[in-house]
């Protein structure tokens, strides 16, 4: 039994079976339609969601599966029964747990008292279902992912760690532009840093958006994650100078524009780049579905 919690689980062969399969899915749904016949999985949420929610129900049904949705938004997981319970409980009746929370010590809970396969759709270190739907969307774009160099601007977050342990994984370079005190994870950043040597590229953390020049890929994400009050305008000044308008596209030199959504249009992005003819942020949410069948078929049938 595997679990996909951080996306350090798997190696580089694995990451592009991951791919591979999911792109087979793209190309062929039909021939997958009864890959999980009889099977079943908890989409257990604590935040809200459209994307995430709507592509792992789908990802069962159309693998001949099917995905309980558990609304948990009016209570953490553990305030009504503990973790290990709630897990003891699900794992009787179905064969995945999904979990979108807010915290990666619940997945990890999960996880540790439950008998069947955990999937991180969220939490507050990693998005790694999202990083893969990424990945898959620049090879598609630009027809390789080794070499690839990616920037990420804005906010460090869930989804640049997650870009990180991928990119790395894959042989991506990928660099975080963000404010000084907003970086990445520094515990993720180094042991993916370890990863990126042994595959032959480079990851780095930069402040100055002047450097922001050669890149392939540029990537955005809200300046304020789920779950924080903080209104935009008040972290305008500090994030306006990395955000992604047609002056800073051209600078950066980037084939594509990516955004994992929802967009703050004209905060992080502007409207003119969002719909602009480089901008493939739609493919990419698009591409979650696929993703997230190609993982549930990968751990479910393990």
């Amino acid at each position: 039994m595997r679990h996909l919690l951080t996306g350090f689980e798997f190696n580089q062969d694995e990451y592009l079976d991951i791919l591979d399969t999911a792109a087979a899915m793209k190309r062929e749904p039909e021939k997958f339609a009864e890959v999980l016949k009889g099977r079943s999985g908890a989409i257990m949420f604590e935040k809200p969601s459209l994307r995430t929610r709507t592509t792992f129900e789908l990802a069962f049904y159309r693998l001949g599966g099917h995905g309980v949705y558990l609304d948990l938004q009016n209570g953490e997981l553990g305030k009504r029964e503990t973790i290990g319970d709630y897990a003891r409980n699900l794992c009787r009746w179905v064969d995945c747990l999904v979990g979108r929370v807010f915290a990666q010590k619940t997945l990890e809970e999960l996880a540790c008292y439950g008998s069947v396969p955990v999937i991180n759709a969220l939490s507050d270190l990693y998005h790694p279902a999202q990083a893969m739907a990424d990945y898959m969307t620049v090879r598609e774009h630009l027809g390789r992912l080794k070499g690839v160099k990616l920037a990420y601007v804005g906010d460090g977050n869930n989804v640049t760690n997650s870009l990180f342990v991928a990119g790395a994984t894959l042989g991506v370079n990928v660099t975080c532009f963000c404010p000084l005190g907003c970086g990445p994870d520094v515990q993720v950043f180094t042991k993916a840093s370890e990863l990126a040597r042994k595959n032959g590229c480079t990851l780095a953390v930069e402040n100055d958006p002047a450097l922001l020049k050669d890149f392939d890929v540029i990537y955005t994400d809200t300046w304020v994650s789920m779950g924080d009050n903080t209104p935009l305008e008040a972290v305008k000044k500090k994030y306006m100078p990395y955000q992604i308008n047609q002056e800073l596209l051209q600078r950066s030199g980037a084939q594509i524009v990516m955004h994992c959504l929802p967009a703050h249009r004209n905060y992080e992005i502007t409207d003119e780049v969002m719909d602009g003819p480089k901008s493939v942020v739609f493919d990419e949410a698009e591409n979650r579905l696929h993703i997230h069948m190609s993982v549930l078929s990968k751990l479910i049938k393990a």
